[in-house]
């Protein structure tokens, strides 16, 4: 078998509101697919981290850089593959779009591996350890509005995503850090004291507010405290786990086994975020897993994109040992970004449906189909192809 052409896809919409988190507002929707083909008729779908401008970039390491690269060579051979492409990128970037447009190419090859073993990606990696997961729902994104409104707005929406049966929530900040606690303070108000919830600041704050901001989210209770300095600053992020209560966690703009070893060298998460579709796809992925757990660092993949990102990670997240074991296990959650989103609900010839899931029993089922389990559908992807 050999590889004969990968294709990107990147598809864009106009979101029905302008959303923000701490760095940015946004108004479209992006997703960046990639299909690798193979001369025996066995594709495989992958997905690269990365929206807007990016991933329009990004489509052009997909189909330019890498692609000649890995033309003719057996798609089973993917840590052959991983490490050619990546040795011969290295002098242009260890990290960023280089590594996210890798990840979307070793997601697909680790899809055509499970379709031609006639295997779900779980049992490819080593078996299910649970095949459903709890979900958390994040929402309460930063809007051109008062801080009154913005108050009142995620009081009611941490409540209504309780209410959809989400195993706990979680909001964005970024307001200025005295307002950011306010605005903490209304999410514990709106969910009550006995429902988890997560504080995203998207790296916003220098130490000094970031301790003030995670002091407050001790005494509100708040699981976790993600992203709370530049992921440069390792030694800010160091401080603060010493510092404070809350779990201090991050690493989704972290790339490869080498920048996760100088994070975990330094102990300073609680809770690991690895991103699949952009610290090197798959085989990367269970390398920085190994990591983690050797420095007994609970993970909590980080998930955004579409409805393959999402399959990917339900395996991924099936295939996940408990860490340290036992007979109740804490057990790793889905993201889930409660905003609108048709490349994740959308996209797929059957729906991977997960706000019905989690309504019904609280968990999402893991595919059991080869490979990662979903394949999108041919009409959306021409419906929303930009820059073809």
């Amino acid at each position: 078998m050999k590889i004969t052409r990968v294709k990107s896809h990147v598809l864009q919409y106009d979101m029905p509101d302008e959303l923000g988190y701490s760095q940015q507002y946004y108004a479209k929707r992006t997703a960046h697919l990639v299909k690798v083909e193979t001369d025996e008729g066995v594709t495989g779908w992958g997905e690269c981290f990365g929206p807007g401008a990016i991933a329009v970039a990004n489509k052009g390491i997909v189909e330019g850089v890498i692609q000649p690269m890995i033309l003719g060579m057996d798609p089973l051979d993917r840590d052959v593959i991983w490490h050619k492409a990546y040795n011969l990128m290295r002098d242009h970037g260890q990290k960023g779009m280089p590594l996210q447009s890798l990840s979307g190419v070793d997601i697909a090859l680790w899809d055509i591996a499970g379709k031609v073993a006639g295997l779900p990606l779980h049992k490819l990696i080593g078996g299910a350890h649970r095949t459903s997961v709890p979900a958390y729902g994040y929402g309460m994104m930063l809007k051109r509005e008062s801080l009154a409104d913005h108050i009142a707005r995620f009081k009611d929406e941490a409540a209504a995503i309780r209410d959809m049966g989400f195993a706990a929530t979680k909001m964005k900040v970024g307001l200025g850090a005295r307002d950011d606690v306010k605005l903490c303070a209304a999410v514990r108000d709106g969910i009550g004291p006995d429902f988890d919830f997560m504080v995203d600041a998207n790296h916003c704050y220098n130490t000094p507010d970031a301790f003030y901001v995670g002091r407050a989210l001790d005494e509100l209770g708040a699981y976790w405290f993600e992203e709370p300095v530049a992921p440069e600053d390792l030694d800010g992020y160091r401080d603060l786990r010493a510092g404070l209560s809350v779990n201090i966690s991050g690493g989704e703009a972290e790339f490869n086994r080498w920048g996760w070893r100088a994070i975990l060298e330094n102990r300073g998460l609680d809770i690991a975020q690895p991103e699949v579709c952009a610290l090197g796809g798959i085989s990367e992925y269970l390398r920085v897993l190994a990591l983690c757990h050797a420095h007994f660092t609970p993970v909590i993949n980080h998930v955004w994109g579409s409805a393959v990102a999402v399959a990917t990670n339900l395996q991924l997240l099936a295939a996940m040992p408990p860490l340290p074991g036992g007979l109740h296990p804490q057990e790793p959650m889905l993201e889930f970004d409660t905003t609108d989103n048709k490349f994740r609900d959308e996209l797929l010839t059957t729906p991977l449906d997960i706000q019905g899931q989690v309504a019904r029993s609280g968990r999402v089922a893991v595919p059991d189909a080869p490979g990662i389990g979903v394949t999108p559908d041919p009409a959306m992807l021409k419906r929303f192809a930009i820059g073809a």
